[in-house]
């Protein structure tokens, strides 16, 4: 946790989570929490989430992340703490 109370972590989702608006509804998500960082697609076809926040906020943007957007099936995430610079405004990258 930085001085300002804020926490970085980073998700790995897994499933068919690409070409789905993910990133974009992650995007909504993280947004509407307040959160700083990023989405972007892998290779391996998973989704990556960097976000920072408060802990609160990041522990809802992970239960969302374990169901997505409706056009999504998630099959797991992966959550570790992250230490990266992120934006101030949650993006899709």
């Amino acid at each position: 946790m930085t001085e300002t109370g804020q926490v970085c972590r980073r998700f790995l989702v897994r499933g068919s989570v690409q070409g789905v608006f993910f990133r974009a509804s992650a995007r909504e998500q993280a947004r509407r929490l307040h959160l700083g960082g990023w989405a972007r697609n892998l290779d391996s076809g998973d989704v990556e989430v960097v976000a920072r926040g408060g802990a609160a906020e990041l522990d809802e943007l992970a239960r969302w992340l374990t169901v997505g957007p409706p056009t999504a099936t998630v099959t797991g995430v992966t959550i570790e703490t992250a230490d990266v610079e992120t934006p101030a405004v949650f993006e899709v990258r």
